[in-house]
């Protein structure tokens, strides 16, 4: 699964892949939004973790979980 997240102020964004679904990303953020937290925390596929700040927070884009395809399709 990939995960864009957009920084306010920052012409970067954060970009990972991670083993989480769709629905346990969507519910770290949400959760961290409404609760008031002051941080998000994601981890990635290799091991990694991400601590974004709720106040920076622009977007969170979760990609789909459908594999690539490689090759040609005919």
């Amino acid at each position: 699964m990939d995960i864009r997240i957009g920084i306010t102020n920052s012409p970067r964004e954060i970009s990972f892949e991670t083993s989480q679904t769709a629905t346990e990303v969507e519910a770290v953020v949400a959760d961290a939004l409404d609760g008031g937290k002051s941080y998000v925390t994601l981890a990635d596929s290799k091991g990694k973790t991400y601590l974004v700040p709720t106040a920076s927070l622009a977007y969170v884009e979760v990609g789909s979980e459908e594999n690539r395809r490689v090759g040609f399709v005919s």
